[in-house]
């Protein structure tokens, strides 16, 4: 499950309001304005990832680790650069 933090970070690396995101992850904008509450309200796990699903198609990667959490924006349109001969 991602934290109310991972999803503000994530709307903010895409430029994204809640408005946005809760019409992209198919929620109410009262269901979104709770998975993002500071205050830790029940929110239902299906909520949860349906914002976690819209964010990841969006090209956000959740990060965690035992120092913490975090989230950072893949471009899926950029190519690698190919080395050159």
């Amino acid at each position: 499950m991602i934290t109310a933090r991972q999803s503000r970070a994530a709307r903010a690396l895409l430029g994204w309001n809640q408005e946005t995101l809760a019409d992209k992850a198919l929620v109410s904008l009262t269901a979104l304005k709770r998975v993002e509450s500071a205050s830790g309200l029940a929110v239902h796990e299906s909520t949860s990832d349906q914002v976690r699903r819209a964010l990841e198609e969006a090209g956000i990667v959740f990060l965690s680790s035992d120092q913490g959490e975090g989230v950072m924006i893949v471009r899926k349109d950029r190519q690698r650069a190919q080395p050159r001969s």
